[in-house]
């Protein structure tokens, strides 16, 4: 199951199907189907690198997504077969990145944008799967085209806007040409981010960056209106779309969302909403109708009442780490920057949220009675809340020089262990009221990546990206066995029985270690590109999980050491993994911000 909406970085991403039973939004490289009824997630897989932009067809029969790419190689498009959730073709024409993407009226035609890179319009033929013909975006003189939008009857016209251009363009099937027209906005220099065609074709409404909307007759490309005069949305017009009652929906980038006059553009009612509005979806006929954010938020409105309902939360950054508290499976929490959110395990439901502004949290943990919530910050210091409240307990100021990267409790709840991007492990007596340093210990030469600690707290393990991982004693403080790879450690487990230890990082394998004089018993080839960044042990020790670059959540029989299961729905590099400790539920976090709760295959006997 799905706990996150989409990260709010693309505009327009999110769509209703025209069967009204279903949100369509990018998440990373996959592009998520979400029935609104129950939030069951379906996922289309097939890009390679971040979704950019995604459009669906008046029919509901195809949906269109572009992505980005690297400098000097191609960025796909993939349109896909709704009904069967399969790729029905790939084309591949611009550079570096898909801007927009638009369908025709009667599903004949897709017409794509290039990014800045690119600049160049093509129109696509879907029957044939072919490009029927293209040309640069915008004239020499204008400035970067943003956005296009296919006219609502005439399978021929569609629409181009940007800096200071806006065209009309009509297709010449015969000749395999596209002809822009300029609109003439006299005096008017606007950039326009977004655009939305009256159902009857008559006139064009074009949101601009000065926070107000041009209203522009097709047919003439002759301006008409220009409003508000006065009040202007501030940060600029982000989204637009036009209901059939022939009111606009505006959203800007200060978050304001109002339902306006499409004659004189007063505004009839409105909301301000968390931070810049990224999406419209209008459901049917605009009784109800979607909103994003760039917060990550998904908001519910319908037309009578025009009151938000917060339908889903999420982070709008990567997503750093995941902690289950012991001994229980109904809570989870994620930090990521600027804040750590506490979840219910069960519902995609967002219980607390604690921000620190412009700070990054890097790892957190529960200690062992669950009465506190341990966190590692890029500022150096140690903060922790309370899970109820989220009220600040404690602060260890200055704890590691170059931002605390690793943190664990003990068991009795009177200690930390903290690692720190200088490469220190650091050990601290948690007091009824403050802290004391018991012990600075120096042996890493590069960032300290986790920390784990023994049950009986008498030992840790820290894994570093100098490539060593060290057993530490942390009553006498000092290191008793030292395991050294070819490789930058990112994880660390002990097995539950404690007599071995698994490592991983970016050499991409599996290593298993004898805790006792730190020799290598086997190495497992755990992943086929990139670098692994999360593992756990289920409790009972028969299996553990694993995440990283290649973006699959692989679970492990620990004995055989071979993948058991391989979970495929992450649109990112995935950041962090943790099993529940009744082994029912598994979690996994990725750095497009998204949270995944899966069900774990290997349930406990008990």
């Amino acid at each position: 199951m799905l706990l996150c909406i989409t990260s709010g970085h693309v505009f327009s991403g999110l769509r209703v199907h025209p069967d009204r039973e279903h949100l369509i939004y990018p998440l990373g490289s996959t592009v998520i189907v979400k029935r609104i009824k129950d939030g069951k997630p379906a996922f289309l897989d097939g890009h390679t690198n971040n979704v950019s932009c995604i459009s669906v067809s008046k029919s509901g029969q195809y949906v269109a997504s572009g992505q980005v790419n690297f400098m000097g190689f191609k960025a796909p498009i993939i349109i896909w077969d709704y009904a069967q959730q399969t790729i029905y073709t790939q084309l591949l024409l611009h550079k570096a990145k898909v801007e927009a993407l638009a369908f025709s009226p009667n599903d004949k035609y897709l017409v794509s944008l290039g990014g800045q890179d690119d600049d160049s319009i093509v129109v696509w033929n879907i029957e044939t799967k072919e490009a029927i013909c293209g040309s640069a975006a915008s004239a020499q003189s204008s400035g970067l085209c943003l956005t296009v939008q296919y006219s609502n009857m005439n399978d021929n016209i569609f629409v181009s806007a940007g800096s200071g251009t806006l065209r009309v363009w009509e297709l010449d099937l015969h000749n395999r040409k596209i002809r822009p027209t300029e609109c003439k906005t006299g005096k008017l220099k606007r950039t326009v981010k977004c655009v939305e065609i009256a159902e009857d074709d008559q006139f064009i409404f074009c949101g601009t960056t000065s926070g107000d909307i041009m209203k522009i007759n097709l047919k003439t490309g002759l301006l008409r209106d220009c409003g508000p005069v006065k009040a202007k949305y501030s940060l600029g017009v982000s989204v637009l779309r036009l209901l059939k009652s022939g009111h606009l929906l505006v959203g800007s980038g200060s978050g304001t969302f109002t339902l306006c006059s499409s004659t004189n553009f007063k505004t009839v009612k409105e909301v301000q909403l968390e931070k810049g509005v990224t999406s419209i979806a209008v459901r049917g006929e605009g009784q109800q109708f979607f909103v994003g954010t760039e917060a990550a938020q998904m908001y519910r409105f319908s037309y009578e009442n025009f009151k938000a309902e917060l339908i889903s939360t999420s982070h709008n950054n990567p997503v750093k780490d995941v902690a289950i508290p012991f001994g229980t499976s109904e809570l989870f929490a994620t930090c990521s920057e600027e804040d750590i959110r506490l979840w219910h395990i069960d519902k995609p439901k967002e219980l607390l949220r604690i921000t620190v502004p412009n700070m990054t949290c890097n790892a957190l943990d529960f200690m062992f009675d669950g009465h506190s919530i341990i966190s590692a910050w890029n500022d150096g210091k140690i903060r922790v809340f309370a899970p109820e409240s989220g009220r600040l307990m404690l602060v260890i100021h200055n704890a590691h020089r170059l931002g605390v990267t690793a943190i664990a409790g003990t068991r009795d709840c009177k200690r930390i262990v903290s690692g720190g991007g200088e490469g220190q492990v650091r050990i601290w007596e948690l007091q009824p009221h403050g802290h004391r340093l018991l012990e600075t210990m120096k042996e890493h030469k590069a960032t300290v990546t986790c920390v784990k600690i023994k049950s009986d707290d008498t030992q840790c393990i820290t894994a570093s990206s100098d490539g060593a991982c060290i057993i530490w004693d942390i009553v006498r403080f000092a290191s008793l066995q030292r395991m050294i790879a070819n490789t930058v450690f990112r994880t660390v487990c002990y097995h539950p029985e404690e007599y071995q230890v698994i490592t991983s990082g970016t050499d991409r394998k599996v290593a298993y270690w004898d805790m006792y004089d730190g020799s290598t018993i086997r190495e497992l080839d755990g992943s086929q590109s990139g670098a692994i960044n999360g593992m756990h042990i289920s409790q009972d020790g028969h299996h553990f999980v694993t995440g990283g670059d290649d973006k699959l959540v692989k679970v492990w029989d620990y004995m055989e050491g071979v993948v058991t299961h391989v979970g495929i729905a992450h649109g990112a590099s995935i950041s962090s993994i943790k099993v529940c400790s009744n082994n029912r539920t598994l979690v996994s976090t990725s750095a497009d911000g998204a949270i995944l709760r899966w069900k774990f295959p290997h349930p406990s006997a008990s």
